[in-house]
């Protein structure tokens, strides 16, 4: 990857599968594709590659010891981390296109919910462990969907340790501008993430608008990587759980007006507020990455 470039993320990998058919229950979540269809799961990385994505994220945002414990398999921990950063440079092997990996590593205690973070000692020796088991399959780590500045320091923290270079991407409130879900100014956010040497700091799972809101505020921080990857999905509502409740949960739809040319309008925003990192999160699929990839060869061209 090249700074000096714009770098293209893939897609949601969530949704995409559930529109294949695979079941997405609400402990595991994307990670039980690693258990009955991990075919699938190398088949969209393989789609973003050739729709134009730089970027492929391993599947391991479901991969939580918490909630595979919940389904009675929290001894699949390792194995299941290991196994979608083996499907994810499978992948990439078999492009023979130069694309890196992120290992992602997800909220611990659900996702949107800055009031559940656990403290700090509690978090670092998780991110520590999955960070761990990821590294033989990245090129970096990807802490993504923090919703507190608490949050995001303990996985970047943690992170850092295992010697590899570090993103954090900040999910933002949907309906305060310029703020994480946990209501704290971005600003604030920034300030504190500078004190570490992070690769990245993006901005992931929200409204593209909000993102467009902050974006501006990305070119202060001390680092190469600016940009944001959204959601294609309505807001969230207020009493937003993730607690299995399938009703409440299903409450997440996709926008009608969100096209991938409509999405790709968003993206040209935030690259001139000064991203050099853009893709698509939750309810974004390979269409948007070509989307994309299309619209900066023709700005490129023109």
């Amino acid at each position: 990857m090249n700074p000096e470039k714009i770098t293209i993320l893939d897609a949601g990998m969530g949704k995409t599968l559930a529109m294949k058919g695979i079941e997405i229950p609400p402990t595991i979540w994307s990670a039980n594709a690693l258990l009955v269809a991990p075919g699938s799961v190398c088949e969209v990385h393989r789609e973003n590659i050739a729709a134009g994505a730089k970027v492929i994220t391993t599947n391991s945002y479901g991969v939580i010891r918490s909630d595979l414990a919940k389904e009675g398999i929290e001894d699949r921990y390792q194995e299941l981390n290991e196994l979608a950063g083996e499907l994810a440079k499978s992948a990439v092997d078999e492009s023979g296109v130069e694309v890196a990996i992120a290992g992602s590593l997800p909220p611990q205690n659900g996702s949107y919910r800055p009031d559940l973070v656990l403290d700090r000692e509690v978090l670092e020796p998780i991110y520590t462990e999955q960070a761990e088991m990821l590294a033989p399959y990245v090129d970096f780590f990807l802490c993504e969907t923090m919703s507190s500045i608490s949050e995001a320091l303990a996985a970047a923290s943690a992170a850092l340790s295992v010697g590899k270079p570090v993103f954090v991407s900040l999910t933002l409130h949907d309906e305060r501008q310029r703020c994480l879900r946990s209501s704290e100014p971005v600003v604030e956010a920034l300030s504190q993430l500078n004190s570490l040497k992070l690769a990245g700091i993006l901005f992931n799972c929200c409204l593209p608008e909000r993102i467009s809101d902050a974006m501006s505020l990305l070119n202060s921080a001390a680092v190469d990587y600016r940009g944001g990857y959204a959601n294609a999905f309505t807001h969230v509502p207020q009493d937003w759980l993730l607690d299995g409740n399938k009703q409440r949960d299903g409450r997440l739809t996709l926008r009608e007006d969100i096209s991938p040319q409509k999405y790709s309008d968003f993206v040209d925003d935030w690259l001139a507020k000064g991203a050099n990192m853009v893709g698509g999160c939750c309810g974004t699929t390979a269409a948007h990455t070509q989307a994309i990839a299309e619209r900066l060869c023709l700005t490129e061209n023109s």
